[in-house]
């Protein structure tokens, strides 16, 4: 009986259920050090056996001579403290290379493996991974992956099934079946070598199948990777690869119920199948229902009750529970039930918020090296090796052929559909899961799994840069034609596209569209877009709000804005048209969202909110993101671009007053776009306006066509307001910056907007020295004066910029380093109109 009881405790302590652990494994740490096929009745094939010392004694610190390393806990704070660290440095110097996340992190798990480090840094690597810490290690790591599955289904959207077009659906089903159809052609012609391996011939059929498969996260995670979700090809490829993950993930369901009711003795595969049936169904029937009640029970803006997080981490382990009991793998169940939760705000939204950084950063890479620790590279044989590089060779050219084929015959641009079928050949963490679990049922042995790895590394490794030198989604809104308001036809009607990061944002841009001055005549058509962040799914939303009609979940953090802009269109029909959108979209590629509206919309100006907010309580800064996306849209935008500084003076618009507005001219296309739609304004009978034109007392004329244009706005701005007492033009002559401020210092004063250019020469007297003290140059020299705590002004400013024309040299020469010109005044005048 001792004897017996003793075998089973040893039996507690084996590292691995496989060969992992060979002779000169540095994560070995035995005693026994030779197979055992039966202890006390059980066997156990190729196993080897670690005995590790039992003690229930915890570490009670250095200052008691105990040793962290000799102890779980401590341990495994270091390993996950390492791995997360390693991670972070390599993907930080791989990002800007265009690598996505996976390759990181794979590339982290095989260096602290034996391939690399377990094999020339020995004694770091057993330091650091102890044999008795292998399962504590183990269980963390999958633990952690099967939190990432569940995010990873609440993230997908099953509605995108429905609204992919026929061209998606097409890409989507041959990108799964024609690689499928290849591989399978290959690996029967493989199996039929006389020379092959009888290990490999079993097992080269899955091989070549899972080498076929894709899954919609990866190519998710690839695209906000890439900065591409947004795009054209992104959202293309997006429904595309929910269409092909769909279809693998039912193949690779039956295939493993098939095999474990193979290695069942009652051949159970027909019960297998009724238990994945019944878990779906408990899963979409029963809890689906009651996570709907949670979210109807989340009041509108506030955060999620804990009690409702309790039961929402209890739903997974109980599905990943049932998922073990009857066969499948242990993910399984959560990610189903990720899918049943409705994805976004609120639930999914709070869900991802709370999780995902934890998960991806801390957990996920802890995984990698899990893995990695299995993997030996120096034990893969060279057959082995050829065979499964081919069949991925393979795989990735019936990927490429499936996605670029129907895309051609829809009259895709060769590029375009070439970069479609690199993305729709990625591999990731998914991929990696289900190679793990096939080898868990036999149905790849582990040179193969080794191989594959390698394979996916290389293959994604290559791909990835490749399609970001390749696609640049910002070529689909690069305008020909002159989108501006100087420019625009004067009785034609004037489309301006207004985006609002808040409800607060509203009164003011309804103000800005009252003094634009909308007559039957010459309408205005406003396009709102409401931007918000995209939380809690993988793929952007853009949803056109038609009257009277609610088009999702997102439209109702929308409706106080809906119905301000409806309320007001209703007031002014015949003058104003107003189109409203909500744009759910990452911030790092927001700007692509809005610049492709206004390219489709053939707006002349893009209006955006400045990402500080003036309240009565002082200022508020909008999420730090929101500068990032004015510099982008600055850069890439297809039109004329305003960033609107609101503070306050906006909001109430004067109906027994004139509405006083103030134009600041030094020089150039921005300051010649200002003018042209402050002259709109000046239009209106209740406003007046006034120009104030900063000249120096020496004339350099540097450009003398800049000059000729500038003195060309100046007398039309006379000539068209001849005889209005309530508009004036002044000349200011200033010789350097001191006096530029102070110019500016005297317009604080009875005034309610401002309008300034962006882009004037840093080499000119007038902003002499301005550049080393900017604080916003995304405002350019005068936007930053007027916007900074320093000058105090209390006044909303419009900063301007031009659109930047891509065949006009001298907009190209204003891109950079735009110029002033100078105008040869002695002195200061008014000039009465």
């Amino acid at each position: 009986m001792a004897t017996t009881i003793s075998k089973k405790l040893l039996l507690l302590f084996f590292a691995t259920n496989k060969s992992n652990l060979s002779t000169h494994n540095p994560f070995k740490m035995g005693v026994l050090d030779k197979n055992i096929t039966q202890v006390s009745g059980t066997v156990i094939e190729s196993s080897r056996l670690v005995c590790v010392k039992a003690s229930n004694r915890r570490f009670a610190g250095v200052f008691y001579g105990d040793t962290p390393f000799a102890y779980s806990t401590p341990v495994l704070l270091m390993q996950l403290s390492v791995s997360a660290l390693f991670t972070a440095v390599v993907q930080r110097i791989l990002s800007p290379l265009g690598q996505s996340a996976f390759i990181s992190q794979m590339l982290v798990g095989l260096a602290m493996g034996p391939s690399f480090l377990g094999t020339y840094a020995v004694s770091f690597i057993s330091t650091l991974f102890p044999a008795f810490s292998i399962y504590v290690n183990e269980t963390f790591a999958l633990f952690g992956c099967m939190l990432y599955m569940f995010l990873v289904g609440v993230r997908m959207d099953l509605g995108m099934v429905k609204r992919s077009g026929k061209k998606a659906i097409v890409i989507g089903l041959c990108s799964f079946f024609v690689p499928l159809m290849l591989n399978t052609i290959m690996a029967v012609v493989i199996r039929s070598m006389d020379s092959l391996d009888p290990a490999h011939r079993t097992s080269v059929q899955f091989i070549a199948a899972f080498q076929s498969l894709s899954s919609f996260h990866v190519i998710a995670c690839t695209l906000a990777d890439l900065k591409l979700l947004n795009s054209e090809l992104g959202r293309l490829a997006s429904c595309a690869s929910m269409i092909s993950g769909i279809c693998s993930w039912a193949w690779i369901i039956v295939n493993f119920a098939a095999q474990q009711s193979l290695m069942a003795r009652d051949k159970s595969f027909i019960w297998m199948v009724l238990c994945v049936i019944g878990l779906v169904f408990l899963i979409v029937f029963i809890l689906r229902p009651i996570l709907i009640c949670i979210i109807r029970h989340i009041p509108e803006s506030r955060a999620v009750k804990e009690g409702h997080m309790y039961a929402i981490f209890v739903m997974i382990l109980f599905t990943s529970l049932i998922s073990e009991v009857i066969g499948q793998h242990f993910m399984f169940g959560p990610m189903v039930l990720g899918m049943a939760l409705p994805d976004g705000p609120p639930l999914g939204a709070a869900l991802t918020d709370k999780l995902e950084l934890y998960i991806s950063y801390i957990l996920l890479p802890s995984y990698f090296v899990f893995s990695g620790s299995n993997l030996n590279i120096a034990n893969i044989p060279w057959n082995t090796f050829w065979i499964v590089e081919f069949l991925s060779l393979s795989g990735f050219t019936g990927k490429l052929l499936g996605a670029m084929l129907p895309a051609l015959y829809s009259k895709m641009p060769v590029i375009d559909a070439f970069s479609l079928g690199l993305i729709m050949s990625t591999q990731g963490i998914t991929d990696v899961l289900v190679l793990q679990q096939s080898t868990l049922l036999k149905l790849v042995d582990r040179q193969s799994f080794a191989s594959m790895l390698i394979s996916m590394v290389i293959l994604t490794g290559i791909i990835t840069p490749m399609i970001k030198i390749l696609y640049k989604p910002s070529k689909r809104y690069m305008s020909q034609r002159r989108r501006t308001i100087q420019h625009a036809r004067a009785d034609a009607e004037l489309r301006v596209l207004a985006c609002i990061h808040h409800q607060d944002n509203t009164p003011s841009i309804i103000e800005l569209i009252k003094i634009s001055n909308p007559t039957p005549s010459n309408p205005i058509c406003f396009y709102i877009l409401h931007l918000m962040e995209l939380v809690g799914r993988s793929a952007p939303l853009l949803v056109f709000h038609h009257p009277g009609k609610k088009q999702s979940f997102y439209s109702t953090e929308s409706d106080h804005i809906i119905n301000a802009f409806r309320s007001y269109e209703q007031k002014n029909q015949s003058c104003v048209f107003v189109n409203m959108f909500t744009a759910v979209s990452p911030y790092a590629t927001m700007h692509d969202e809005i610049c492709m509206l206004a390219a489709e919309k053939r707006v002349s100006l893009i209006i955006v909110p400045f990402h500080e907010h003036w309240t009565l309580h002082g200022t508020e800064e909008l999420p730090r993101q929101v500068r990032t996306v004015n510099l982008n849209i600055l850069r890439m935008a297809p039109c004329s671009i305003g960033i609107l500084i609101d503070r306050g003076t906006l909001k109430g618009y004067k109906t027994t007053t004139l509405y006083d507005i103030v134009i600041v001219f030094v020089g150039g296309p921005d300051d010649r776009e200002a003018l042209a739609y402050a002259m709109r304004m000046g239009d209106h009978p209740n406003v007046a306006l006034t120009m104030v034109r900063v000249v120096e007392p020496k004339s350099h004329k540097s450009n003398e066509i800049e000059f000729v244009l500038d003195d060309e706005s100046v007398n039309d701005f006379k000539i068209a307001n001849v005889g209005k007492k309530h508009h004036v033009y002044r000349e200011e002559v200033v010789e350097d910056s001191v006096e530029m401020v102070s110019v500016l210092r005297s317009l604080q004063i009875g005034h309610d907007l401002i309008f300034a250019g962006r882009r004037h020469s840093s080499s000119s007297p007038l902003f002499a020295g301005l550049t080393e003290w900017s604080e916003y140059p995304e405002l350019g020299h005068i936007g930053d004066m007027l916007a900074s705590s320093d000058l105090k002004c209390q006044i909303s400013v419009l900063v301007v910029q031009q659109q930047i024309f891509g065949n006009d040299n001298t907009s190209k020469k204003f891109s950079d380093d735009p110029i002033s010109i100078d105008m040869p005044l002695n002195h200061s005048k008014i000039f009465p109109i």
